[in-house]
């Protein structure tokens, strides 16, 4: 696929939603910037290992978050309008780079 269906969400995600996801982000960018000064620190390679596995985990959380939301609103949404195998193909394609 060279291009996405839309560029925006068909329904817009709330302020709460968009919050959600955003303090889940800066947690994970808080991580990321303690795993620097770990490597700065010369910590033990275990512990850093342990720290990107669990962001590794936390952004996989951020997105079967978004995931779900897409299906229950973009998916479903096209579905009803009937272009929902357009949508379903679509999202197909980003989850299976989830896999690799």
């Amino acid at each position: 696929m060279d291009k996405f269906l839309h560029e925006h969400p068909t329904t817009p995600r709330t302020k709460n939603e968009k919050q959600a996801v955003i303090n889940r982000l800066k947690r994970i960018e808080g991580q990321v910037r303690g795993i620097q000064k770990m490597v700065e620190e010369d910590r033990y390679c275990v512990d850093i290992l342990v720290q990107i596995s669990a962001i590794q985990s936390a952004l996989k959380n951020v997105g079967f978050a978004v995931t779900e939301r897409h299906i229950n609103h973009c998916v479903s949404d096209a579905v009803r309008q009937g272009e929902g195998k357009e949508t379903i193909e679509e999202l197909m394609e980003v989850l299976k780079q989830f896999s690799k």
